[in-house]
């Protein structure tokens, strides 16, 4: 699909998003920047912008085989998506398979331990306030999505991880844990924002080396080196 892009709407922390000639779609730019704890910490990882375009674009791609409509139109360059254009909810959901990061440290459980069944989180996504933990009652209270939204949202936040979860496995990656965002196109819903290392927490199955934004986060090192890994495993390049 041929496109022009027009100005710019909005840079974020890892993408800039861009205006084009037809009002319902967008392009996501993808970018190198690298930032964390909620951008105290900022970086760059080379090519990251690249990996993380491609991998999303393979993984909405087999979503919306699989039955879960997401925001995803197009490759346009090794760093452009186009996309339709969302009225994005500002809803952080977070599905653990794995205990690990913030829910090790606020429930004592060892990072590593398998959880019995997917646990699902929402955050609130307000930079200012640090995107903190929320419940339905809040969701409620701020006006975030109606109650058939979110149980709209948390089943095809399950749907995603119930595809994803056993593709990777294949790839030899454990999904240990994933964030997602979701958006309005008129009245329908669906998925929007990436799925990449920067939003997955992914574990070699074997070895359980880190090959995600942690190394980032951490300071172990070796953080262009885990994205192209991941990159290799599920794009196959």
């Amino acid at each position: 699909m041929s496109v022009e892009i027009r100005g710019k709407l909005y840079e974020g922390k890892a993408k800039i998003v861009y205006a084009t000639d037809k009002p319902d779609l967008i392009v996501q730019y993808f970018k190198d920047d690298a930032t964390a704890f909620n951008a105290q910490k900022r970086g760059t990882i080379v090519g990251k912008g690249v990996i993380n375009n491609r991998m999303s674009a393979r993984m909405f791609e087999l979503l919306e085989r699989r039955g879960v409509p997401t925001h995803y139109v197009a490759t346009l360059s090794d760093r452009e998506m186009l996309c339709r254009r969302l009225d994005i909810i500002k809803i952080e959901v977070i599905v653990r398979n794995v205990v690990a990061g913030s829910l090790a440290k606020r429930t004592g459980l060892e990072e590593g331990v398998v959880n019995a069944q997917p646990v699902l989180e929402f955050y609130y996504k307000s930079d200012a306030l640090g995107d903190p933990m929320i419940n339905d009652e809040h969701v409620r209270l701020l006006g975030l999505a109606t109650p058939k939204e979110v149980a709209w949202i948390r089943r095809s936040a399950l749907r995603v991880n119930s595809v994803l979860r056993p593709h990777m496995a294949r790839r030899h990656l454990t999904l240990v844990d994933f964030k997602l965002e979701f958006g309005r196109a008129g009245r329908r819903l669906m998925l929007g924002d990436e799925i990449s290392p920067d939003t997955c927490r992914l574990w070699d199955v074997r070895t359980k080396e880190r090959l995600d934004k942690d190394r980032f986060r951490r300071d172990m090192g070796g953080v262009e080196e885990a994205y192209q890994e991941v990159y290799r495993r599920l794009i196959g390049a």
